[in-house]
């Protein structure tokens, strides 16, 4: 495998269940927590898991500018952050994320306004990659608010959950070691989500495909299924009023039910090496897409209501279409995403949701991860230039464009109100888009 081909993984993107190992009791802070007080509360919906309120990447917002000064957009506030690509999460003013400092792996929880440090709880980080090289070792997945609880997953299977307020850890369950999960070779990438009173994850262990834990204690319940992890990140979607969790696995994209991980559908599909990394993407009309490079290609899947059950359709499947990594964006009748990029260019397309059809593609836009919001896709390419875009069938057109970040700027924008929460590998800034 070739030594850059992952993490051009940047994220982008589970549950089980039966009685396992107990959870880890929690241990004291190693430092004394300071308070998260933030200045002045930014106004704006909270972005609190992988994919902002809906882990679609789309959100509320008003007032956002399509064209910006000469300086280009106001930078409020930069800061260096160590390794790592996990997409931050913003709440009341607080941001928390993840990154790595020599052999620890560090949660973080930061003012918003001002990017100053509120906490930190550091792990040590025993994962190393040898494909990665000089990409780096994550972390890769995005913290998840829930309640009082910030819960992360470490590039080592290390599933914790603190108390976002102080940063104090509550419990820690270890999905490689004592569920027996997927040991990939970058790393665990997967972000939790919340169902009602439980958090899940993708796992990969026998029996353990997908778990789900009690968010309270971390108890374990339930745990199914026997496919192989990925670098994906699960979904809840609603299938005319069917609750269902959505994961893309390791030979399968897969449905379970939320409630006890019972398998509701499966669709084959399938990455070598089980680099599968970006997150599903679901639409109204019970349209459902997922791509991946290494010959995964691209699929949408048509899911229908029969009683309590659910058939899937595969409508059309196109093996030149590849998500690398990143996420791709339903807007309307037409997805939008970056295509292709092991060992060849990627390109900015655009293809018809329910037939597959292409509709356009752009080469001067490279590997990119986008928000939508205000009619607008706030968009970041790979070498860290922002910006504001007007996608539609007929084309992508750019108002507003700013060099602000250096490559390697794989992780999603943020966007909470006007400001918009960006990072690279190693640097991580708040900008302004009023």
């Amino acid at each position: 495998m070739d030594r850059r081909t992952f993490l051009e993984l940047a994220l982008s993107a589970p549950l089980l269940g039966q009685a396992a190992a107990p959870a880890k009791p929690a241990k004291a802070p190693a430092t004394p927590a300071r308070p998260a007080v933030p200045t002045a509360p930014a106004n704006g919906v909270a972005w609190t898991q992988w994919g902002g309120p809906r882990r679609n990447f789309q959100t509320e917002a008003s007032g956002l500018k399509d064209v910006w000064p000469a300086g280009g957009p106001r930078v409020v506030w930069t800061r260096p952050l160590g390794e790592g690509y996990s997409a931050p999460v913003v709440e009341n003013g607080v941001l928390y994320t993840m990154y790595g400092r020599s052999r620890d792996e560090v949660v973080i929880a930061a003012n918003a306004e001002t990017g100053q440090t509120l906490w930190e709880q550091a792990s040590p980080r025993s994962f190393e990659s040898e494909a990665a090289g000089e990409m780096g070792d994550g972390p890769y997945a995005s913290p998840l608010i829930a309640g009082d609880r910030l819960f992360t997953a470490g590039v080592a299977g290390r599933f914790q959950c603190f108390d976002k307020r102080t940063g104090k850890l509550l419990w820690t369950q270890d999905l490689w070691g004592a569920h027996g999960g997927s040991r990939m070779a970058y790393g665990y990438a997967s972000s939790p989500i919340a169902f009602r009173d439980l958090v899940i994850v993708p796992v990969g262990g026998r029996g353990k495909s997908v778990m789900a834990f009690r968010q309270a204690d971390g108890g374990v319940a339930w745990g199914k299924l026997d496919y192989g992890n990925v670098y994906s990140s699960p979904i809840l979607i609603d299938v005319s009023g069917l609750e269902q969790l959505a994961v893309l696995m390791d030979g399968a994209l897969i449905a379970v039910n939320p409630h006890n991980g019972d398998l509701q559908w499966e669709i084959p599909f399938k990455a070598n090496y089980a680099i599968a990394i970006a997150t599903p993407v679901y639409g109204r009309d019970n349209l459902l897409f997922v791509s991946s490079e290494y010959d995964g290609g691209a699929k949408v899947i048509e899911l229908q209501r029969e009683g309590l059950q659910t058939k899937a359709t595969e409508l059309w499947s196109n093996i030149r279409f590849r998500l690398h990594h990143g996420n791709a964006m339903r807007i309307g009748e037409a997805i939008y995403f970056s295509s292709g990029g092991k060992g060849s260019q990627p390109i900015l397309s655009a293809v018809e949701a329910r037939t597959g059809k292409t509709l356009w593609q752009e080469r001067s836009i490279g590997k990119a991860t986008f928000v939508w919001a205000d009619h607008k896709l706030i968009t970041l390419d790979g070498d860290g230039t922002l910006m504001i875009a007007y996608p539609s069938p007929q084309g992508f057109r750019i108002t507003a464009k700013w060099a602000l970040l250096n490559s390697v700027a794989w992780t999603p924008p943020v966007l909470v109100g006007s400001r918009v929460y960006l990072r690279d590998r190693r640097t991580m800034m708040a900008v302004d888009l009023s």
